[in-house]
């Protein structure tokens, strides 16, 4: 189990009086997906049934996850007619299908049906959370079997890009594939809850932990700290979770980190995004040759020992950018990234500190 730390008051009280997910007859500890339902449980956005079950390896239905996010959403759930052909007021789903169709957040078909028993598929589920949470920023996250001619290839983007969902190992997202009750859950909890977000990285990852605050400096004394946040805007528009950069005159601006299988990219709002390291890494490789936003880069040190005020690390990633003089500003340094930290430490080429992290809390 993960050992979820970071509930509510309520919540956890609820928790430890026995909810019905730490009581389900089917829902070990040792479950995938047991921190997730709980959580869920929690926030009374899914329940177990009669029997004392939770069944969290059953497909979900489009009526059950109509319900499940019309109560994460806190909407009307009362039985009423719809606009749904196939979906009747007596049904149980009939209130939450309504609202959230109203709200957005689900659609139904051409012919005017909504197919409540129908099973919901990986690419059904990004397009409704794509809808549910605030995702503006997207990736190109080179899955095989996904394309930019399928209805759900946007959302995909969006939902793996803001750590909601993952693909898998042999590079799909498997988009027709039946989503369980565990499943929807996770992917529920990642909307909501930066702990969960962490489950979606990769091995090996060079992606920050998104419940914890880094703060940095130079040698000319400035200082700044990285937190993750839900709370951000650009021109007015919500940004939903991404990284703040708070410096130490007060100024906040914002970044994301993304990772795929190729490299691990840090990325401005409606910007340019950067290539800081390339996979798998191997010495001597040179990336960002073509992108008009990064100079050249090389990394030049594999399992390199480099000291931080913070500790000193001896698994880094050395990438080094020559000096260009037609390029001054932005050339003519080393950088160092370690696995589950990103960048901790730059340097100029002769040895002024940009940057070092000095605190992780």
């Amino acid at each position: 189990m993960k050992k979820f730390l970071f509930l509510t008051s309520g919540v956890l009280a609820f928790s430890l009086l026995g909810s019905p997910a730490l009581a389900a007859s089917d829902l070990p500890e040792n479950h995938r997906f047991y921190d997730e339902i709980d959580y869920l449980v929690g926030k009374k956005v899914i329940s177990g049934y009669e029997d004392g079950t939770m069944q969290p390896d059953r497909v979900v239905t489009r009526a059950e996850a109509a319900i499940m996010i019309g109560k994460l959403k806190g909407l009307d759930g009362t039985q009423r007619a719809t606009n749904f052909s196939d979906v009747g007021k007596s049904s149980k789903a009939s209130g939450y299908i309504a609202s959230a169709q109203k709200a957005g957040y689900l659609s139904g078909y051409p012919d005017g049906t909504f197919h409540p028993d129908a099973t919901i598929t990986r690419g059904d589920m990004a397009i409704v959370l794509a809808n549910v949470f605030t995702t503006p920023l997207s990736l190109n996250s080179g899955f095989k079997d996904i394309s930019p001619n399928m209805k759900a290839y946007a959302s995909i983007s969006e939902i793996v890009a803001y750590n909601i969902a993952a693909g898998y190992p042999d590079r799909t997202y498997r988009p027709l594939t039946d989503v369980t009750r565990g499943q929807f859950s996770a992917f529920l909890a990642r909307g909501l809850e930066p702990f969960f977000k962490n489950d979606t990285h990769m091995k090996n990852s060079y992606l920050r932990d998104k419940t914890k605050t880094y703060s940095y400096k130079s040698a000319n004394g400035e200082q700044w700290i990285n937190y993750f946040t839900n709370n951000s805007q650009l021109n007015d528009e919500p940004l939903g979770f991404v990284w703040a950069t708070k410096a130490s005159n007060g100024t906040v601006s914002f970044f994301t980190e993304y990772e795929t299988y190729d490299s691990y990219d840090v990325c401005y709002p409606f910007s340019e995004c950067i290539t800081d390291l390339v996979y798998p890494i191997q010495k001597g490789k040179v990336f960002n040759i073509d992108n008009p936003f990064a100079p050249e880069s090389t990394i030049t040190g594999v399992n390199v020992s480099v000291k931080t005020a913070y500790k000193t690390f001896t698994n880094a990633v050395e990438v080094t950018i020559p000096y260009n003089e037609t390029k001054d500003r932005d050339t003519g340094y080393k950088y160092y990234m370690v696995e589950g930290f990103g960048t901790v430490k730059a340097l100029k080429l002769d040895g002024t500190v940009v940057s070092e992290l000095v605190k992780v809390e």
